[in-house]
């Protein structure tokens, strides 16, 4: 009998226990569905990483990934009806809406007697899985952490032998979408698409880079970071993958990355067992703070990255250039927003994900009230990034400023910090500081304290 791979978060063709279970039913029709829901509401980089992902991974499948546009609780039922598949094999969703997409699926498909299969899940220890000693769920990171590491994962998953993949028909209109989504005018600069694309870089990364990331991660200037975000969000490599290939290497860099691993895991179980956190607050503790309406002249600058504050307006600038941001630059540009703006997170968050080709829900918005205030910190209300020290601290010669704002080049080293303080700081256009920081910082600390009260 046929069975159906519906690939979501996992477009690849390596380490997919999916993959072997559906396998074992028969030959596989690999299929991906183009939902309107998520398609139309993404923003042109996102629309353009998805759909470079998708031609990428059919040439992985050796053309045989199938595509359909369309909601999935109709195109699934009505492709295993044209099949004649006996099952629906897919990686365990674990995000409130996919949680709810699937479970209407797998009641259509029940309704026909068709079976639905979940295996694995994008992380490498499924969210839910780890608890503390009383059996709840944690609330703080670094308990979770230790208590994964010790929980452990499987090896990655080897492809099947004998593996067969059967045909279907494919939406043309559907791949023609993807093909101008791909290749539409002013769309950032994106990296390669693919599985080989992102072991290749995992391999730079590991070989090149991973020992002295440590002590080089928070640097913006530096190509020191993986980059391979926007690949695990599309699934494109696992996490599983990356962690088995640091057996054996011991260092700073090592451990710093998987703890990095770690976080993307502990937001997901956070997620979790708190569905509503995605855009209310985790914590009540701060919902009597104080707000400014978002909807100000102020925010569009933070947008268009020309608050005066040069690495705040680097970040902005990378984000709107690349679909990507270098994550202490996104803890400085989320720390603008919510304490010298004084604007709710989740404003930042949505803009963030509109834009973000990397952008997953449960790290982007857990991320953004770990900075807020409103999240997993224990003590995070007196937390206000300084913009100033940040970037002459993580930025120290200004490389990564004047890369991304040209009216700062003609300032040497670290002068591109502070405009302001060089007679020809603005002679090129820089826009000069919208807010004095240290008084919104006073201003953020006595509204948090208000709130506390």
């Amino acid at each position: 009998m046929t069975a159906i791979l519906w690939l979501r978060r996992d477009l690849r063709r390596r380490d997919l226990p999916a993959l072997g279970a559906a396998h074992e039913a028969g030959p596989v029709v690999p299929v991906f569905v183009l939902d309107p829901s998520l398609w139309e509401g993404a923003g042109p980089a996102r629309r353009a990483w998805l759909a470079a992902t998708l031609e990428a991974t059919r040439d992985a499948w050796d053309g045989h990934l199938v595509l359909r546009a369309g909601d999935p609780r109709e195109v699934i039922p009505a492709l295993v009806r044209e099949t004649g598949a006996s099952a629906v094999h897919v990686s365990r969703e674990t995000t409130p809406a996919g949680r709810r997409r699937d479970a209407a699926v797998a009641r259509a498909l029940d309704g026909d007697g068709v079976a639905w299969a979940e295996t694995g899940t994008p992380y490498a220890v499924g969210p839910g899985v780890v608890r503390n000693g009383e059996g709840n769920p944690f609330q703080v990171f670094t308990p979770f952490s230790r208590a994964w590491r010790e929980h452990g994962w499987p090896a990655p998953a080897a492809e099947p032998a004998g593996l067969r993949l059967a045909s279907a028909p494919g939406d043309d209109a559907a791949w023609e979408e993807v093909r101008a989504a791909a290749g539409a005018e002013g769309v950032p600069a994106l990296p390669g698409a693919g599985e080989e694309a992102a072991l290749a870089r995992w391999e730079w990364f590991r070989e090149e880079a991973l020992e002295d990331y440590g002590e080089l991660r928070d640097r913006p200037d530096l190509d020191a970071v993986s980059r391979l975000s926007p690949y695990l969000k599309l699934g494109v490599l696992h996490p599983r993958t990356l962690l088995a290939d640091l057996t054996g290497r011991d260092g700073k860099g090592r451990a710093r990355f998987e703890a990095e691993l770690a976080w993307r895991e502990f937001y997901a179980d956070v997620l979790f067992h708190n569905p509503d956190s995605l855009w209310q607050d985790l914590k009540p503790g701060l919902g009597g703070l104080a707000y400014d309406e978002p909807d100000t002249d102020a925010v569009a600058a933070w947008q268009a990255g020309e608050t005066g504050y040069p690495i705040v307006d680097a970040g902005m600038r990378q984000l709107l250039a690349e679909g990507w941001m270098h994550n202490r630059v996104r803890m400085i540009t989320a720390s603008f927003l919510t304490k010298d703006l004084h604007v709710w997170w989740p404003v930042g968050a949505r803009y963030f994900l509109a834009h973000l080709i990397d952008g997953d829900v449960a790290s982007n918005n857990h991320g953004w009230q770990w900075v807020a205030g409103t999240g997993t910190d224990a003590a995070p209300y007196f937390r206000v990034f300084n913009p100033v020290t940040q970037g002459l601290r993580f930025d120290p010669e200004g490389d990564y400023v004047r890369r991304w704002i040209p009216e700062l080049r003609h300032l040497r080293g670290a002068a591109a910090h502070e405009p302001w303080k060089d007679a020809r700081g603005y002679d090129s256009g820089y826009p000069e500081r919208i807010v004095d920081h240290a008084a919104e910082r006073t201003e953020a600390l006595e509204r948090y304290q208000r709130a506390r009260r």
